[in-house]
């Protein structure tokens, strides 16, 4: 309980705050689609992993630079971190979260803000698959952050570098699945700020449930940031236009 008193203390709490911040404001920036411009799938990897690692570079030595809720309990049960550590690092993640993904939905025009980059199920992946490969993911990214921190280990390189190549990797591939999130606070940030809680959101936080928490076997069209022309079409569409070239030869125009 005595470090809660400290400076250093509140000094990583705030910084854990401001590095989610900027994490989620550069990430999602990233995936905006700009009528001039749509972000590809490499474009959004890179900045998100570029983003983790310049982040990991400058406050690492502050609070560890978690910037991420499942790492920090990753460290708490490893025994890293106490428990109250952990709790506020997690509430200040969660803030900063929605802190950036306000910033970032204020100053971005209403036509390409869009739902803001939050994470949804693509090309007919379920919430049990999605869970699957966020689990997946999510572990590779812990396993990498203890190797590449490890005091043990000699000669690892740049801490940095590596978890920050880390999430590139997981983004290249979680991003047609999920959107890919790999981080609790970067999917609750935007889905607060848009009030849109997607099934892929509860994936996130270990569920696989919709927006009411029952399970949702019908996934999401068009969301996340997977680029339109690599998302999946939504599978009602076929039939409305079916529909419409039927109505049309039936129903004869009133104008001529």
């Amino acid at each position: 309980m005595k470090e809660i008193l400290t400076l250093a203390f509140a000094r990583a709490v705030f910084v854990e705050f401001l590095s989610t911040l900027i994490f989620v404001f550069i990430g999602l920036g990233s995936a905006l689609k700009w009528p001039s411009a749509l972000p590809s799938i490499l474009q959004i990897a890179l900045a998100f992993g570029l983003a983790i690692g310049t982040l990991v570079q400058a406050f690492g030595h502050i609070s560890g630079a978690h910037i991420n809720p499942a790492i920090t309990i990753a460290f708490f049960v490893g025994n890293q971190i106490s428990l109250l550590r952990t709790l506020l690092y997690v509430l200040a993640q969660l803030v900063g979260a929605i802190a950036g993904a306000g910033i970032l939905y204020g100053v971005t025009p209403a036509n390409t803000r869009g739902n803001l980059a939050i994470n949804a199920l693509n090309n007919n992946i379920t919430p049990g698959q999605a869970l699957v490969v966020e689990i997946i993911l999510t572990f590779q990214l812990a396993a990498c952050i203890f190797a590449s921190t490890d005091n043990r280990r000699s000669g690892v390189g740049s801490p940095a570098l590596s978890i920050g190549l880390s999430v590139t990797v997981g983004h290249l591939v979680g991003i047609y699945f999920t959107g890919c999130s790999m981080n609790p606070a970067r999917s609750f940030g935007p889905a607060v700020v848009t009030r849109r809680f997607s099934p892929a959101h509860w994936v996130s936080l270990g569920g696989a449930g919709d927006r009411d928490g029952s399970p949702s076997a019908t996934p999401r069209h068009g969301q996340g940031h997977l680029p339109p022309a690599q998302a999946a079409p939504s599978p009602v569409q076929p039939g409305l236009g079916h529909l419409q070239r039927w109505t049309s030869a039936v129903v004869p125009s009133e104008h001529h």
